[in-house]
């Protein structure tokens, strides 16, 4: 673990210097955007300095690496001018919110539904979970998304079309803000929840079953070992590659929230990198690829020792 430890900043490094190239490859300037954008507004001279357009791609890395070495993500190019820290930190608790809420959720369901798929293989129970999890793993997310809007939202009118809290829920005290920020993520966190449970449901009813037939549940059975006990235990063991698939979707927190966060229009992270990656807001870009990529190598570190804690032969 030491090891892997030291080897984080030169990971955190190569992804960064591989992203800012990538990046830069991008036709054209966020300034001559600007101006594209708005024919009235040039692109002031202090923007100019600051953005560096005409200097080697080399510097222009440098000098942000340095920046960053400092806290300093930057500031962003898009109007206004803020720090990009402030701006991912705005950001950060709706999705974080919106993401483990669902993540919680998907856990709470899948699990039973896989068991109770996995008791009885190719019976009624296990073909209609079977039928329904392909459905919604075949439906697009944006499409369901639209049709949730259209049902619930437009037609029925039983929950808000999209943002994340409404006029008159500035006087409403801290418990009224909550209830009515939670009844606009209604909408959103129940598509993201459709989306998800049906890939881990499936994942979930396989393991279990290959578990069942291994030799040591059967022998435990031979041996006349209670039900309970059989499923206790296959439980914890078809349950180890899911604590690799939950660490692996931490950084799953940004760039899965951004069709929903733009659908709804949920100041998100989501929507942060979809805004500043069409207006070119380089350091706004870079500031959360660097955290998505400080997140991808902290949801593998988080899985290897819950793996480690959960199955004494990795430890060995």
């Amino acid at each position: 673990m030491f090891r892997r430890l030291m080897t984080l900043p030169v990971l955190i490094l190569g992804i960064t210097l591989l992203c800012f190239g990538v990046i830069h490859l991008a036709p054209g300037d966020p300034t001559q955007l600007m101006g594209d954008l708005d024919p009235r507004m040039q692109a002031s001279e202090a923007m100019k300095a600051a953005y560096n357009p005409d200097t080697p791609l080399w510097q222009q890395y440098m000098n942000w690496l340095g920046n960053l070495a400092q806290g300093d993500l930057g500031t962003s190019l898009a109007p206004g001018a803020r720090p990009v820290l402030d701006k991912i930190l705005d950001a950060l608790p709706v999705t974080l919110a919106l993401n483990l809420s669902g993540l919680f959720l998907v856990l709470l369901f899948s699990l039973p539904l896989a068991v109770a798929a996995a008791r009885a293989p190719q019976k009624l129970a296990d073909t209609t979970l079977t039928i329904l999890t392909f459905l919604l793993a075949a439906a697009p997310g944006f499409w369901i998304a639209l049709l949730f809007q259209d049902a619930f939202a437009v037609r029925l009118g039983w929950f808000p079309l999209a943002g994340l809290t409404s006029d008159t829920a500035a006087g409403a005290g801290w418990l009224g803000t909550v209830t009515d920020m939670m009844h606009h993520l209604a909408l959103p966190l129940t598509v993201g929840v459709l989306g998800s449970l049906a890939g881990l449901t499936r994942f979930l009813r396989g393991s279990l079953i290959e578990t069942l037939r291994a030799d040591y549940v059967l022998t435990a059975k031979a041996k006349g070992a209670s039900p309970v006990r059989v499923w206790r235990h296959a439980l914890r063991n078809a349950l180890l590659p899911v604590i690799t698939i939950l660490g692996l979707s931490l950084p799953g927190l940004i760039g899965g929230s951004v069709i929903l966060e733009s659908i709804f229009a949920l100041p998100g992270m989501g929507q942060l990198f979809f805004n500043a990656a069409m207006m070119r807001d380089y350091p706004t870009i870079m500031g959360i690829l660097t955290f998505g990529a400080v997140l991808t190598l902290l949801g593998n570190m988080l899985a290897d020792m819950a793996l480690a804690l959960a199955d004494p032969r990795v430890r060995g």
